[in-house]
Parts: C-alpha cells; structure tokens; sequence
C-alpha cells in the first residue's frame, strides 16, 4: 500500500523506537496511552531551557521578551491548528482532564439546581468526575447515552434524553477503551437545538483527526499535548469568546489580575483569566514543536495508515480462538480492545512485555464501559503512523506464544 511508506519515512524520528526491553526490539503499541516524542519536541524542550529560557508576561529583558513572543505563537498555532477563530479561545490548561474540570467548576458555576448534564456510558473517567463533583455541589442532574453491542451510542436514546433541562452535552470524540468514533456533528446539532452547550473531548481524536471547531460549531473542545506527540502537563481548551467571557476564574494568583487591591480584584480577559500563577512555558515551547511535527504529515495519510493497520490488525485477532473484541463500532479509530476466554488481560500484558511488546491491559479509566460489557478489563494494542504490519505480526505470534503458556499453567 502507498502509505505503508509513511512508517518507514517517520521511524526514524522516534529515537525511542531504537530501544531493545528485555533484548527484544521495541514494539509500541499504546500511543492511546500517551504518544512518544519525535526528536524535533526533543530538541525544541532541550534548546529551549539551554539557551532561551525565560519568563513569560513579567519582564522586559531579552530572554523574557522572546520567551513570551513564542509562548504567545503556540497559542496561534493552536488556534490555527483547530480551526479557531481567535488565539483568545485558547487556554492553556495541564491537559483534557484539567480543562473538562475547569469548564465543570467555572462554566458550571453559572447552572442551577435541577438543570440536566449528558455524558455518555464510554466517557472516561475524567469526563464522568468532574460532572459528578459539580452535580453535587449544585444539585444536578446527569443523564448518561447508553451504548450498543458494538460500543457505539444510541442516538434515538440520546434525542430522547434531551429536553430544555439539558444544559451541557460532554462527549469524548474517540472512544480511549474501543476506538469508537462518536457522530460529534450529529450530537452537537441536536444539543443546540434544545439550547444546550457541547464539550467535545478530543485527547485520542487531536492527533489522528482533522476537525474544525468553528465548522462545527462546538461550544467547548479540548485536548492534551501529550497524546499529540508533546510533552505532558500541557493540553489546551477552546471556548467560544462569549462563553469563556461569562465564566469566573477559578484559581486565583498571576497573569490572572488586571488590578489587585486590599479589598478587591479584578481579572484579566480570557484566556489569561484561567491561567493563574507561572505557566508551563517549555510544555508550551514543546507543544508548538509537536503542532509543527504533526502539521509536517498528512492527517489524511495518517488517518488511512492507521485504518491500514487496524483492519490488519482485526482481521488477525479474530482467528485468534477464544479471543473477543470488545468495541466493532462501524467508524474506528486505531485502537483494539479484547478479552480471551481464561486468561487474565495482565498475564497476556505480562509476557507480551518480556517480548519487547508494550501493550496496556486493565480498565483504562472506564469502569462504566467495562461494567457494560461484563468484563474487568481488556487488553488494548492503539497504533501510531510508525507502526508497522510486520509489528503487527510479530505480535501475534508472540500472543499466541503467550496464551499457550497461560492456558497450560
């Protein structure tokens, strides 16, 4: 296939690929997880701190007046990036998990008792907490799409669960557990017209989809660095202005003020007004290198690679016998789950590493989900675009290695 080539042109990138655990190649196959790191975010976080460090929006000097011209560019690059309108619906946030609570205590602050929330039965868990903290601190109510045999959700349930009561829809794009990819137009179409607000969780769609926030017209999205080839501890929220200029911050300290006294303080406009104390600057410095690395592939090359390997993938794993995927939605992502009848997802997991194989096995922060199909936990193999078919065999071969040992104890 023409884009098979897209993995040998890129594998070079990732030095961790080169890494031999247990005497055994490297095989990655957790990029759901969190993505490794091309050498360009490497070298852009290690020539930063060496020799352009400084702080943001406090000093004059050289170093300083740099460090915040670029801060100030990833924000455009973000922008830019998700069909933003303006830099202004920015905010820079520790990742999606941070952002979801921010919407949840700053936008949730303005709901009142009895007003109605809907999630969904797949959502991680840091899409369903947030919500349940909020619901009982102000006496709400959330309603949750319930999902098919295939992991996909029932939409003629989710229209029915609409009313004037419902005020926010919160809906992850792409399943982390299944790979599902949810209709978010479709959803956020029929929330509007009930008057409600939508929060897309893009973290498993920013690096393997193309969207458009303005396009689609979402009221809130966000994302997390880490999982688009970036460091960790950054992510980012888009709002729409009007939005993010009718909630209160909710942390308190610099580059939030416009003016502090004794008695009172008043707040700088969004996205400042939630980005309170020193912010990650290098995050940011390594965020902007990923954008850069990710805008230098082809997003529709990457997404067809990857569509490449997970039907290769499937079509290996059910000859499997005994084994069962968890998650045949229609629309996919690159991700698997499965379970094999007597084994335990972290024994397969456990000897697939003494293979150099890195897969991730357990709930994976959806214990709802899990509970809906009758199982503690599964195994998931989720591809990047260096992964390979022959990674892909190698891993079978070892699995049915695997299960030979764990079936004969």
């Amino acid at each position: 296939m023409k884009t098979q080539s897209l993995a040998s042109k890129i594998r070079s990138d990732f030095s961790i690929l080169s890494l031999t655990p247990h005497g055994k190649p490297l095989i990655y196959f957790d990029s759901a997880a969190t993505t490794q790191k091309p050498r360009v975010v490497l070298d852009a976080l290690s020539k930063f701190y060496a020799s352009e460090y400084g702080t943001v929006h406090r000093a004059i000097y050289q170093l300083a007046a740099e460090s915040t011209e670029k801060y100030n560019h990833v924000r455009e690059k973000v922008a830019h990036f998700i069909g933003a309108p303006s830099s202004n619906q920015i905010v820079f946030t520790q990742g999606t998990t941070d952002a979801i609570n921010l919407v949840a205590q700053s936008y949730g602050s303005l709901l009142s008792e009895s007003d109605e929330i809907i999630l969904s039965e797949m959502e991680h868990h840091s899409n369903i907490v947030p919500w349940q903290l909020l619901a009982e601190q102000r006496k709400l109510i959330l309603r949750f799409i319930p999902i098919n045999d295939k992991a996909e959700l029932d939409l003629s349930a989710f229209e029915k669960l609409l009313s004037p009561k419902t005020k926010l829809v919160s809906i992850g794009h792409i399943s982390n557990a299944t790979g599902t990819i949810n209709p978010i137009e479709t959803i956020i179409e029929k929330a509007h017209g009930f008057g409600a607000k939508v929060l897309v969780d893009a973290a498993q769609s920013a690096a393997h989809l193309t969207f458009n926030v303005a396009a689609l017209d979402v009221d809130f999205l966000a994302f997390s660095g880490h999982k688009a080839y970036g460091p960790t501890g950054i992510g980012c929220l888009y709002g729409k202005q009007e939005l993010l200029e009718a909630m209160p911050p909710i942390q308190g300290g610099g580059d939030m003020i416009e003016r502090v006294t004794l008695e009172k303080t008043t707040y700088q406009a969004p996205p400042l007004r939630f980005e309170a104390g020193t912010p990650p600057i290098a995050q940011v410095v390594g965020l902007g290198a990923a954008i850069d690395y990710l805008q230098s592939l082809d997003l529709r090359e990457v997404h067809a690679w990857e569509q490449e390997l997970l039907v290769y993938a499937t079509e290996k794993l059910q000859a499997l016998e005994g084994l069962k995927i968890i998650g045949t939605a229609e629309k996919k992502s690159a991700i698997i789950s499965f379970i094999i009848d007597g084994v335990h997802s972290l024994d397969i997991a456990t000897l697939l590493d003494l293979e150099g194989i890195a897969i991730r096995s357990g709930h994976h922060c959806c214990q709802p989900l899990m509970d809906r199909f009758g199982v503690s936990g599964t195994c998931r193999i989720s591809f990047a675009p260096f992964n390979t078919m022959e990674e892909i065999d190698r891993f079978v071969e070892a699995l049915e290695s695997a299960l030979s040992v764990l079936k004969g104890l």
